[in-house]
């Protein structure tokens, strides 16, 4: 198989959207297996990267989430009121330094210890949006503030501290169905985090 640029041919590219962030229909020629070209057109949502991380006490065996309403869950039958790991847009900073400012707005805790585990393409049929993955550690000398995230980005967070089988238990049942969170939930049961 040769190398993905020369099987990929830009046609055109049109903006459809510009106002939140970037939406744009690419038409291009791509070279299938077999040799042959064809004519595809897609629609990229450029909204850009991203980084999210679970906040956990290995002595309290606790996590720190965050719940918010978000519009597209709501208008997709879902009450709205999502409960999440602490994340936000990179918005070019480097994404240990943006998660690290991320915990603290979102969740009151400001953390040290910070530890990038993965990363994610989270929508590649039509997002470019890659996620940083990452955990540390927290304790009650960490809490510097409230949270709750910051007013001008009209955030409105609720900061949860649960033990961590009532989170994992909550992803069972459906309760929590953000794909960051039940993904980092995931990585700290395999990884057995909470182990000493």
């Amino acid at each position: 198989m040769s190398n993905t640029t020369e099987r990929v041919k830009f046609i055109d590219t049109q903006v459809l959207s510009h106002d939140w962030y970037l939406l744009k229909k690419i038409t291009f020629d791509y070279r299938r297996n077999s040799g042959d070209w064809q004519r595809q057109t897609r629609e990229v949502y450029d909204r850009g990267n991203g980084a999210a991380i679970l906040l956990f006490n290995r002595e309290r065996r606790t996590v720190v989430l965050t719940r918010q309403f978000r519009l597209p869950v709501f208008v997709n039958g879902h009450d709205g009121l999502l409960i999440e790991v602490a994340a936000g847009l990179l918005e070019g900073a480097d994404p240990e330094q943006r998660i690290r400012a991320e915990a603290e707005e979102e969740t009151g805790y400001r953390v040290h210890d910070v530890r990038k585990v993965f990363e994610s393409y989270m929508s590649p049929g039509s997002v470019t949006e890659k996620l940083h993955f990452f955990v540390a550690e927290y304790d009650a000398s960490s809490k510097v503030g409230a949270g709750g995230g910051l007013e001008e980005e009209t955030e409105e967070l609720e900061v949860l501290e649960w033990r961590f089988d009532d989170a994992l238990a909550a992803f069972g049942r459906g309760e929590i169905c953000d794909a960051k969170t039940i993904m980092l939930l995931q990585y700290a049961a395999m990884n057995d985090l909470f182990s000493a």
